[in-house]
């Protein structure tokens, strides 16, 4: 059986092969995206997109699905429904 010291010696010697395994197979995974970005001609923006088209999509405003005939205030028929329409037939209030 080994001593707890030896065990300690065994494992910090495990311990720098892991890092040893994990610095060369990151090399060899920099190197085969390198040469994927280089062949596709790809750029950082294609590989990393900052996700700016998604936000500019994520405020539009949505149309009116609602009116009320004695207001005439609209209502997307998303969230908490207002009060002149909560409770009622929603389809004498649809617009178009």
């Amino acid at each position: 059986m080994s001593t707890y010291k030896e065990l300690l010696q065994q494992r910090e010697a495990l311990e720098s092969k892991i890092a040893e395994a994990r610095q060369r197979e990151i090399s060899q995974a920099v190197s085969q995206a390198r040469a994927l970005v280089a062949e596709f001609g790809l750029t950082a923006q294609d590989v990393f997109p900052t996700g700016k088209t998604r936000a500019a999509t994520s405020g539009s405003k949505v149309a009116a699905k609602y009116r009320d005939p004695a207001t005439g205030k609209t209502w997307t028929g998303r969230g908490k429904a207002p009060k002149w329409i909560d409770g009622q037939d929603r389809t004498k209030f649809l617009i178009g």
